[in-house]
């Protein structure tokens, strides 16, 4: 997979994502900003007044955003509702362009959806732009267990006795729900939350209090095996055809 990366900046996490295309930037700052392309790979529809300062309505209104940045064919950078913010960077290399994506949102722990979406929807757009019906070429569920793993977001929270452990899946709550069985764990209980998630899955939020009977680091590695174990089960039923 591609490496990609997630930082902090200004309270906010920073999702960043970067694509070789091979294709001039004039070609894809049109897929980039007209609404008949973006129709085909972008995750919303998209009506759009493209100027600085602009108005951008997507999902026919139900959500707005402003254009914050403007510089063709090398930059469009926008709001999109309260806390989200994009910005697209067109770059000219040898043989197309650099795509590149910074995607700065609130939910940290839905990184892996953001991630994972992004990945598929950039792939969708360099099918577009060779003339091809847009369609993911990878498993979209076994992905978002990787950006899991590659940007550490099951890791636990340890607050005094406590460790908490927030886990996006990719499963509803339905599915999850007879898998949060009762369970004691290092002599403290666990409690299990089902919350609504980023996507198509239940967020799971995991805490065990103690005092414990190991040290709380063990602790929490027993709590976050667990998670994962839980998390592995709902991918692996995914996959089932």
């Amino acid at each position: 997979m591609t490496p990609d990366s997630l930082t902090l900046r200004d309270g906010r996490t920073v999702l960043r994502l970067e694509r070789l295309l091979p294709h001039p930037p004039e070609k894809v700052w049109r897929a980039l900003t007209t609404p008949e392309h973006l129709a085909r790979w972008f995750p919303s529809t998209v009506r759009l007044d493209l100027r600085e300062g602009g108005e951008i309505l997507f999902d026919d209104g139900d959500t707005r955003g402003v254009v914050t940045a403007l510089d063709p064919p090398r930059l469009f950078a926008f709001s999109w509702g309260d806390s989200d913010h994009l910005r697209w960077e067109v770059h000219p290399v040898d043989g197309g362009s650099l795509l590149v994506l910074h995607h700065a949102f609130t939910d940290r722990y839905g990184a892996a959806s953001f991630a994972t979406g992004w990945s598929a929807c950039v792939e969708g757009l360099a099918q577009v732009l060779a003339g091809e019906e847009p369609a993911p070429t990878v498993d979209m569920t076994a992905r978002h267990e990787e950006y899991v793993r590659e940007f550490d977001l099951d890791a636990p929270v340890v607050e005094g006795d406590t460790v908490r452990i927030e886990r996006q899946l990719t499963a509803p709550a339905d599915a999850a729900r007879p898998l949060l069985e009762p369970a004691v764990l290092a002599g403290g209980t666990v409690q299990w939350e089902l919350v609504e998630g980023t996507g198509h899955g239940a967020r799971l939020v995991a805490a065990v209090t103690g005092p414990f009977d190991v040290p709380t680091t063990e602790a929490a590695a027993l709590l976050r095996a667990r998670v994962q174990e839980i998390a592995t089960a709902l991918a692996t039923a995914a996959a089932r055809p």
